[in-house]
């Protein structure tokens, strides 16, 4: 090994480690060590921007803005809608659920799919006194599955089938992955309402375990008339630093201000609401006029006013909130909002709010102001709650139909060859902004930057690999180890490091590292290398096993109540069944 192979293979192996314990935001991560490896010199500043110019990328952002358009049309809404039937089984109606929009991944970025049914799914169930978890992982799994099945059903397919056409090799038609997809996503699907419908659990969601014992959650302090601190702001009077408390809204008569901002004049006869640890409020009960009230705080739902909203939220993977304490994030003149609890693994984190550092998967019980919606909000969280009810006019659903419409002719021309994928999705854009379908501020709200970077960095890290011969040496042990044991363990194991790369870090970044090693593995067994992109493809999407490998995943953690162990048990039979059927239709096929 030369020096520069164990640099690169120390700093990928660095990079994977701050990725697997969530040090900093993935984007960030992987930027720094492509910075890293340009600074040191191991590849060049032209390698290192190649990514960033990636015809690949660059279809991807737009298919983000293709799905968004159609998202906000409300067809996706009005159709689960239609298909959930309150007199269904909680099966027949999950079968109802995930097969339509298994279909609709293989076509639109399945992250707005998740984001838009989540909500929807809740307010269904909730209705129907079902526990969201028997749905939501579910969900997240189909649409994973769905986008197994065309080339445009993940951004990964795509970034494979880049650099396949990069290397001189034959690409993915707009079906190829069919053959391996349709058989994944039947398979699947009926082990989700058998073997998995039983396997998932029964949890309760965030916002009813507050309800049930808001009194854990809430504290209460009201002001005398002789109170010093009347006639105060906020800030003035000292109730904004407190230790171990959280001021959150002021019942004054019929009137509920919330969320509290740091200019509210406090007067007499106030009703402080709070949240956090009774044990610590010692430092304001002995102030003059302040009385600490037990056990007559109210109940969660009459702190909303029309203007207020209770609201569940997830901390995304790309929020500007991780790794930071939300008193040093000013989340209330922010957002619009206070935060009354938050969740990490379906627990509640018993801490002072404000001191509490957020994580990607935290999921937040907020109380809002109408300001909340404005606030730029779809960056940092993924909002699980409708926060207000959405009307979607005439108008908005005929642009949806004639966003489907001109996306499907354009994907009709593909399939024919007559364009190419990129030109395809680029005039579909183009006739929505010329036809005012969208706006240009919309695009900018639609597409996922986060991804575009994690694609567009992981791509230069994985020149890295290869140019410096690391991938080689990688490909060298493998099949010094596998070669012996034949053909089907060599793409056993191909697969196997490609899958358990996505389950921690991100199917993007293991995708593109595990290709410069493919190449090499190709080049020294009789393999196809057409065979070893395809297993690298589907191993890198099926994300099944961690909250964290994929975003849909990571979404409805915190909504459906689960924790880690619920994704292992219910993920590692599907798994297997979807390892097990890839290696077989490959081998069949390509072998």
């Amino acid at each position: 090994m030369t020096w520069e192979m164990v640099f690169v293979l120390f700093t990928v192996g660095c990079m994977m480690c701050g990725l697997f314990f969530e040090i900093a935001r993935p984007a960030l991560i992987i930027f720094l060590t492509l910075t890293f490896f340009t600074i040191t010199g191991i590849i060049t500043p032209q390698e290192a921007a190649q990514g960033f110019s990636n015809q690949a990328m660059l279809t991807i952002a737009m298919l983000f803005i293709i799905a968004g358009t159609i998202k906000k049309s409300g067809i996706i809404d009005r159709l689960i809608t239609n298909l959930l039937n309150s007199h269904d089984s909680t099966q027949k109606a999950l079968l109802k659920m995930i097969i339509p929009f298994s279909g609709f991944s293989a076509f639109l970025n399945n992250t707005p799919i998740v984001i838009t049914l989540t909500p929807v799914i809740r307010n269904w169930c909730e209705a129907n006194k079902i526990s969201p978890s028997k749905f939501l992982i579910p969900l997240s799994y189909a649409t994973i599955l769905g986008g197994t099945i065309t080339l445009i059903g993940t951004s990964t397919n795509l970034i494979v089938n880049e650099l396949m056409l990069k290397e001189g090799w034959q690409g993915f038609s707009i079906f190829t992955l069919s053959i391996i997809g349709l058989p994944i996503t039947i398979l699947g699907i009926i082990y989700l309402i058998t073997i998995g419908h039983r396997i998932l659990p029964n949890h309760k969601v965030m916002t009813e375990m507050v309800k049930e014992k808001y009194r854990e959650y809430l504290g209460e302090v009201l002001i005398d008339k002789g109170c010093p601190l009347t006639h105060c702001t906020i800030n003035e009077a000292g109730l904004r630093n407190l230790k171990g408390i959280y001021f959150i809204s002021i019942i004054r008569g019929n009137e509920r201000i919330t969320p509290i901002k740091s200019t509210t004049i406090i007067k007499p006869g106030d009703r402080l609401i709070f949240t956090g640890d009774l044990s610590t409020i010692s430092e304001i009960q002995n102030i003059k006029g302040i009385h600490l009230e037990t056990n007559t705080c109210p109940p969660l739902d009459e702190l909303k006013t029309n203007k207020t909203k209770l609201v569940e939220a997830v901390v995304s993977h790309h929020s500007s909130l991780l790794h930071k304490k939300i008193k040093d994030t000013q989340f209330r003149a922010k957002y619009d909002c206070a935060v009354i609890a938050v969740h990490r693994s379906n627990e509640r984190i018993k801490s002072k709010i404000g001191d509490i550092v957020l994580k990607p998967g935290d999921t937040l019980l907020l109380i809002t102001g109408p300001d909340f919606q404005k606030s730029g909000i779809e960056h940092d969280f993924y909002v699980m709650t409708h926060v207000s009810q959405n009307v979607y006019t005439k108008s908005d659903r005929k642009k949806g139909w004639i966003s489907i419409s001109i996306f499907f002719i354009m994907l009709s021309l593909v399939s024919f060859h007559v364009v190419s994928m990129f030109t395809a999705v680029l005039i579909t854009t183009t006739l929505l902004l010329l036809f005012r379908i969208i706006t240009p501020s919309e695009v900018k709200q639609y597409i996922q930057f986060n991804v575009l970077m994690i694609i567009a960095c992981s791509l230069g890290i994985g020149t890295a690999l290869s140019t410096t011969g690391t991938a080689q040496w990688i490909a060298n042990k493998l099949v010094l180890l596998i070669e012996p044991f034949g053909v089907i363990a060599m793409l056993v194991t191909v697969y196997i490091i490609t899958n358990i790369f996505t389950e921690f870090i991100t199917n993007n970044a293991a995708a593109v590292i595990m290709f410069p090693i493919i190449i090499e593995i190709s080049n020294q067994v009789q393999i196809d290398p057409f065979s070893l992109a395809v297993i690298v493809t589907i191993a890198a999407s099926a994300s099944f096993i961690t909250p964290i490998g994929y975003q849909t995943n990571l979404i409805v953690y915190g909504p459906g109540g689960y924790t880690f162990k619920d994704y292992i048990k219910v993920g590692i039979p599907l798994s297997f069944l979807v390892m097990v059927t890839t290696i077989l239709v490959v081998y069949v096929t390509w072998i």
